[in-house]
């Protein structure tokens, strides 16, 4: 067992912030061996119960939950910034040019451990992550999360059709290849499988209905796709499958909608798709850099909120502008005041904090297991230093309760907020 004295954040069920000045982290394991939290809470109330432990005393630190990704793509790091008229030629000139290089079992490895280094700078410790079409680009994911002991969820992209040869699969086959990696890799460690279509336009009937049934026949795997990101999307799709009511309804006509289904954008969405994703437990996945800097609209976070979605914050580098989860909850923050609607809502900074922390992991069906600081939790955590830079430490010491606070961090932190990333069963620098 160890503990860890600090200031500690961590939420209630309610998603509700819980911060303790002066507060004791107490790690240890459980049956498997696994780092859980085993306590935590006030210093005086905790320490009293763990009086042999040995406590690693940090002053002036935060401690928080690693935050939660709920859409990245890992093969699209190297196109990060890259300029376009919008989300189909971004597609078409950058995404899937980079993404044929990942036949090459090399390449994917060289990229995917770039990639997992980064997200911990970034204190980022679990994500939703499109790898590509080839299974190499799997396999060197998952081989380079399972060194690092990370809890990482991606998959093999489904895309047989409307797609460039280098990436395109071929129906069958990629069926067999996505059913062959969820029993190599699903639960493996602390890795998860997600059945993957790129979105419904590159896929034919037979590949979605495909994936429907691998979905029934894995119904702990994830799924993980994009819908209703851009007009032009939406209007294709709706030439595609004139038979749905609308384009997230493509997806429940294949059997994707689900617990563990999440779907990247949501942003054209209508209330009956809304209730839809209530009904069904699909979660949104917001991803607010990426829709501002490919113009693609604004998620409406009122009427997600209204209907009742789950929804958590992610990042969706590389048309996301930063692996930062500071950068997107302040892109959060900006997309919930401007509104799809003209019903803006002005995000309380601890709910962007925990819409990327424990509310992302509770929309991923991982709540209690990720994403907080509870008892029970795997031991994944950050180490903060709100005195990271001099306009840091000053405009810190100046809040007067905990909101300012972390709204303090979320408009002037970035990486160099992180002073370490803590990795349950292991711990690593950032």
């Amino acid at each position: 067992m160890q503990a860890y004295r600090a200031s500690l954040l961590r939420f209630d069920d309610a998603g509700q912030p819980v911060y303790d000045t002066d507060g004791l982290l107490v790690v240890g394991p459980d049956a498997d061996g696994r780092q859980r939290v085993q306590d935590a809470g006030a210093h005086a109330e905790v320490a009293a119960r763990h009086p042999h432990v040995a406590v690693t005393h940090l002053p002036g630190r935060i401690l928080a939950p690693g935050f939660v990704d709920m859409h990245i793509h890992f093969p699209q790091t190297d196109i990060i910034g890259a300029p376009a008229e919008g989300l189909l030629p971004w597609l078409e000139n950058y995404t899937f040019p980079a993404e044929s290089r990942f036949a090459d079992p090399a390449h994917s490895a060289s990229v995917a451990e770039f990639f997992l280094d980064e997200m911990l700078r970034n204190g980022v410790t679990t994500s939703l992550t499109f790898a590509t079409s080839h299974p190499q680009s799997v396999d060197a994911f998952f081989e380079a999360a399972r060194r690092r002991r990370l809890r990482m969820i991606s998959g093999k992209v489904l895309q047989d059709r409307h797609s460039p040869d280098g990436v395109r699969d071929e129906t069958e086959q990629s069926l067999a290849d996505t059913e062959s990696l969820i029993r190599r890799w699903h639960n493996h460690d602390r890795l998860g499988y997600a059945i993957t279509p790129r979105f419904a336009p590159t896929s034919t009937d037979a590949q979605l209905r495909g994936a429907g049934e691998l979905a029934a026949k894995y119904p702990d795997t994830w799924i993980h796709s994009h819908v209703a990101e851009n007009r032009d999307e939406v209007k294709w799709a709706r030439e595609l499958f004139p038979q749905a009511r609308s384009y997230l309804d493509v997806y429940a006509g294949f059997g994707l909608m689900r617990e563990r289904a999440v779907y990247a954008h949501c942003i054209w969405l209508d209330d009956a798709d809304r209730q839809l994703m209530q009904q069904t437990g699909t979660a949104a996945a917001v991803s607010p850099t990426s829709n501002l800097f490919l113009g693609s609209g604004f998620f409406d976070f009122e009427g997600a909120d209204r209907i009742g979605n789950r929804y958590g914050l992610a990042s969706d580098v590389g048309g996301g502008t930063s692996f930062s989860p500071f950068a997107t909850m302040m892109a959060a923050y900006y997309v919930g005041r401007e509104g799809q609607t003209k019903k803006g809502v002005s995000i309380a900074p601890s709910q962007l904090w925990w819409r990327h922390t424990g509310g992302a992991a509770r929309a991923l069906g991982l709540d209690g297991v990720i994403g907080n600081l509870q008892p029970g939790c795997e031991a994944d955590f950050l180490v903060i230093d709100p005195k990271a830079t001099p306009l840091l430490a000053r405009k810190t010491a100046l809040a007067n309760n905990l909101e300012e606070l972390l709204f303090s961090l979320i408009v002037l932190g970035d990486d160099r907020l992180i002073e370490r990333t803590v990795i349950s069963q292991q711990a690593g620098a950032a």
